[in-house]
């Protein structure tokens, strides 16, 4: 724990030198240290700030550690787009010769259906999407992910329920080596994006439908397909990093708490 914890500062001091971040002379903790007791919360305390703050400052990895109210508010100060990039950026320091990615999604509900009536977070009927593996209904987010072939994320954005893979894969920006492949489910054929992507060199390789009209060679499909079942495994470890409920006041606390997730899931994953 205590080499993982130093690697989580080391990793974010890097990062933010790299993009040229500044930290006002006159802060207390600087954005390294504010990241890293984040990243230790989702890694070690189920999302548990209070706990991480603690530990980090009774320990003495962050002595001049800020108040439960002033770490949160310097949180949240922190642009969703930092902590992309920093994924980003750590996806790339991995080794992936192959160039294969996967791309897939997985649901994060908000609350339990029956409480839906009474949740404040979340209150869309947009928020109420359909967890195919587990034949039933959420209510909550989905969370998109395309990840290296070993299982580091590489991107990621999230959004409300109801929203279908195959409308996710315009939004990806596919930030991807020339020459990659990219795996997906069949929801991913789209016809256009596989040919947008083509012009950069970037082969969209989803399962193809029956009724397919770009049908491919049954081996070749058969590859495809068991390429793409290691997202899954991927989604199943970073689950267990998720208490049973994530505590969050706002949306915003609540899908900054899922980013940091993934994130620090993708951080130890660098590690091994």
């Amino acid at each position: 724990m205590d080499l993982e914890i130093t690697a989580i500062f080391c990793q974010c001091a890097d990062f933010l030198i790299s993009v040229g971040h500044r930290d006002d002379p006159q802060c207390e903790m600087n954005t390294a240290e504010v990241m890293t007791t984040a990243l230790t919360a989702a890694a070690f305390f189920n999302g548990d700030h209070e706990r991480s703050r603690c530990f980090l400052k009774e320990y003495g990895y962050i002595p001049d550690m800020l108040s439960e109210g002033q770490l949160n508010r310097r949180l949240h100060r922190l642009p969703d787009a930092l902590w992309r990039a920093f994924m980003a950026m750590n996806a790339r320091t991995a080794d992936n010769p192959l160039k294969t990615y996967l791309i897939d999604s997985f649901p994060v509900p908000v609350c339990r259906n029956i409480r839906i009536k009474n949740c404040r977070i979340y209150q869309d009927e947009a928020f109420r999407g359909f967890n195919a593996s587990a034949k039933e209904y959420f209510y909550g987010l989905k969370v998109h992910l395309l990840i290296t072939e070993d299982g580091i994320p590489a991107e990621m954005f999230l959004s409300p329920g109801s929203y279908s893979d195959a409308s996710s894969v315009y939004d990806f920006a596919f930030s991807v080596p020339e020459g990659s492949s990219v795996h997906g489910d069949k929801a991913y054929n789209v016809y256009a994006v596989e040919d947008e992507l083509k012009e950069r060199k970037i082969d969209l390789m989803p399962i193809r439908k029956k009724n397919s009209t770009r049908k491919r060679d049954s081996l070749f499909e058969a590859g495809i397909k068991y390429t793409r079942k290691k997202i899954e495994s991927v989604f199943s470890v970073i689950e267990q990093k998720f208490p049973r409920h994530i505590h969050a006041v706002t949306h915003r606390g609540f899908e900054l708490k899922i980013i940091l997730f993934v994130l620090a899931y993708s951080i130890q994953k660098t590690m091994l």
